[in-house]
Formats: C-alpha cells, structure tokens, sequence
C-alpha cells in the first residue's frame, strides 16, 4: 500500500476490492485519482467542476419557458405525453421509448443527444440524431479536452429527476464506440451511486458516490469486461443530470 493511500483509505470517495490486480493513486496538486482495475482504468476528480459552476450549469439545462422551478417542481406530472408540452430553454429533452421483451416501455429518466452533425448513436433500439452543441455543453467539453488528450464529438445527457429514476447494468460498447472507448462522465446535482461490476464475477464491484461537479472517466478495454449501473435511492428526491462524453466513429 503506498503512502497515498495510507492517507487517503479513510475518505476515499469510492470502493474498490482487496483482491490483486485493484490499487489507485493519488494526485494531491489536482486532487485526482488514478484507479487501475482488471481489464481497465478510471480517473476520478471529485471537484471537476466548482459547487457554483456546477449549480449554475445544472439550472440552465433545465430552465424552461413555462416558469417551471427546476428544484420544486413534481417532475412526475409531467410524464410521457404530457412531458412533450414544456419547452425548454436550453437542452431538447426527451422521454424515449425502448423495447423491452417485445413491449415499448418509457425509460426510467429522460435523455438528450448532442454532437457533431452525422454522429447518430443507436442503442436499446434507439438511433438518435445529434442536436447541434450548445454553450454550456461547449464549455464541459472544452474544460475536459483541456485537461486530458482526449476528443469527444458528442454527449449523452441523462436525467434522473429522483431516486426513482435509475439505469440499469449495461456497458456503453456499442460499434459506433470503437474497440475501447475512452467516456468522461460528468455529475450535476444529487449525490448518486454508481456501481461497476466484473462481467466474469459480479461480486467484484466497485462504488462510486458521484458528487455535484464530479468527473469520472473510464479507460481501456474496461466496457468489454465491466458493466455500470445507477441503482434506484428511493429516498432521494431530488434531480440529478449525468453527461457522458463520447466519441462516435464515421461508418
């Protein structure tokens, strides 16, 4: 165990398991972690972004020409069809359909895509058009693409407007990804858990309590032998908005 961790195994804002191949460390001057894991590689800053960027950003993707309060509203009256009547000001939501064992069901969140024109991304039987970017979706990217040699031509926003609203096990290793994708997940809002678990023993978890203004990114050949999941906090009740940045290869 090296000294960092030493310092750090009390508060650690994550879990990870003892067994060979888990260690981390830590960069105090950025206050970042580097996770190695089996078959893959995280990084995690717990204060990417400040609590008043974050918050400002948070109240942007939701405000709305019908004066609808982002933090009091009941946003489960506005569910299905009736969603489709607010107009928001600045991100195009949508509360899609997927199939299910043969049935349309509504997701468990509301979602929007946004990218480069021609970088379409399909899954859960959706293919979705990219919605051009727009200035604070321009300036999370910079701030990443900044930091990290990393590119990214398109995002998927995912809100969970209570701890009802989750997403299920899955991995984001569709072809439009590539071999093995690198994804910057951002976190606006509530304090959610997300979970990773080894597809070759789903014992083997990692946790993460993703915080207002957080980044984490995930690395390598992880999405083919990892999967990821936002469980359900039923006492949570309040909204949360999840970016994933990815980069969309041309067919």
């Amino acid at each position: 165990m090296s000294d960092n961790k030493k310092n750090h195994v009390s508060t650690l804002p994550f879990s990870i398991p003892t067994e060979d191949g888990y260690f981390f460390n830590y960069n105090e001057k950025i206050r970042s972690y580097t996770i190695n894991i089996p078959n893959g590689e995280l990084y995690y800053i717990e204060h990417f972004f400040t609590e008043a960027v974050a918050h400002s950003l948070l109240a942007s993707f939701l405000q709305n020409e019908d004066n609808l309060d982002w933090k009091s509203t009941d946003w489960r009256a506005y569910e299905k069809e009736k969603f489709t009547t607010i107009q928001f000001s600045n991100i195009q939501w949508r509360h899609d359909q997927i199939k299910l064992f043969g049935k349309s069901i509504y997701t468990p969140r509301y979602s929007a895509w946004y990218g480069d024109k021609g970088m379409n991304y399909t899954y859960s039987g959706l293919t979705l058009s990219p919605i051009p970017w727009n200035k604070d979706l321009i300036f999370i990217k910079k701030s990443i693409q900044e930091r990290f040699n990393n590119k990214y031509n398109s995002v998927l926003l995912n809100w969970y407007r209570d701890g009802n609203d989750y997403m299920s096990w899955h991995a984001d290793d569709e072809k439009e990804l590539g071999q093995n994708p690198t994804i910057a997940s951002v976190n606006l809002g509530t304090t959610r858990r997300f979970l990773l678990r080894r597809n070759s023993n789903h014992a083997e978890k990692i946790e993460f309590q993703l915080k207002n203004g957080s980044l984490l990114i995930m690395k390598g050949k992880l999405q083919h032998y990892w999967q990821h999941s936002v469980p359900k906090q039923r006492k949570i009740q309040t909204n949360r908005i999840n970016l994933t940045f990815r980069n969309i290869l041309k067919s």
